[in-house]
């Protein structure tokens, strides 16, 4: 028995095949980090995002050089075109249906994946690209992979989100109106919250029913903000075999239909004070699965809040 919903099983399972991402990278910022709605943006996010461009416009010739090298490695026979740093959304609404339209002639490509912040989800922007989708010939799937982070409002507020659970309600509903699918991002150990705020996150993206999860463990760049807090003393990390009951938490409350790509995050080890407890993620997500072995654990154990439940009892 599978312990979790593995995202590459719902990917084959959708696509028929063997389904990969192919990371853009563009020069984009975020309104939490150019005085739009804050300044510095979160406490933890260091100056390159997921990775540097210098670039707002896609490199076909880097995309191309990419596909065929994740083909040969991973012999996929299908990609998403996976839009990974910092906020596609807060482009100009010419410039992201620009760089859309370009990777929608490429062969293969079943999904457009766009990564961004709750606040930064319009109708006007989700309306457009789904007209943009619909008139190409593959028209693959559109998925926003949103950023939420924590569930807590004190936690959102401490690591300056510049955003709350209700901006991230509202973007989920509204991409769903538009048969757009989503993706939440999740920190699971971030200063403030605890294996309850774990439980709850579940709880939430299950009955808002996105379609998959990416859980993160928190690590600390040198440039940051959370930095200067670690070294000062301000800030204990939380305990491996925390991080990965909470995880366990997560999981056996979330709903068995979605799909989790990931347990824990992975990041280059240069230019960090602090990462995954010094194991490597494929130890960890080994110790997660021995653990939930262990425990007789699985995803969706506890599964049993939504549609009323409590009236099962009369």
């Amino acid at each position: 028995m599978k312990k979790y919903y593995r995202y590459s099983d719902y990917l084959k399972h959708k696509y028929g095949t063997r389904t990969y991402k192919i990371p853009i990278n563009l020069a984009l910022t975020c309104p939490n980090r150019d005085g739009n709605i804050a300044e510095g943006g979160c406490i933890y996010c260091g100056e390159g995002g997921a990775s540097f461009s210098e670039d707002q416009e896609v490199s076909m010739d880097e995309v191309l050089h990419k596909k065929e090298r994740i083909a040969e490695k991973y012999r996929a026979e299908k990609f998403i075109a996976y839009f990974q740093n910092f906020t596609n959304t807060y482009l100009p609404l010419d410039q992201l249906l620009n760089n859309i339209e370009q990777v929608l002639g490429i062969d293969e490509i079943v999904e457009i994946a766009l990564a961004t912040r709750p606040d930064c989800i319009s109708q006007d922007y989700i309306a457009q690209i789904m007209k943009l989708i619909e008139e190409s010939t593959s028209e693959p799937t559109l998925t926003f992979e949103l950023g939420l982070q924590s569930t807590n409002y004190h936690t959102l507020e401490a690591i300056n989100r510049g955003h709350t659970l209700a901006e991230f309600i509202d973007a989920v509903l509204t991409a769903h109106q538009y048969n757009a699918e989503i993706g939440v991002h999740i920190i699971l150990n971030l200063p403030g919250d605890d294996k309850f705020d774990a439980r709850e996150a579940a709880k939430i993206v299950s009955a808002l029913k996105v379609e998959n999860v990416k859980l993160h463990a928190l690590y600390i760049r040198e440039d940051t903000q959370l930095a200067q807090q670690y070294q000062q003393g301000q800030l204990e990390m939380i305990s491996l075999a925390e991080y990965i009951d909470r995880v366990i938490e997560f999981l056996e409350y979330l709903d068995p239909k979605i799909a989790v790509q990931r347990l824990i995050g992975k990041a280059p080890r240069e230019g960090t004070l602090f990462i995954n407890w010094d194991y490597n993620y494929d130890q960890i997500n080994n110790f997660i699965l021995e653990e939930m072995e262990r425990r007789d654990s699985w995803q969706g154990k506890k599964f049993d809040y939504l549609d009323g439940k409590a009236l099962a009892k009369l």
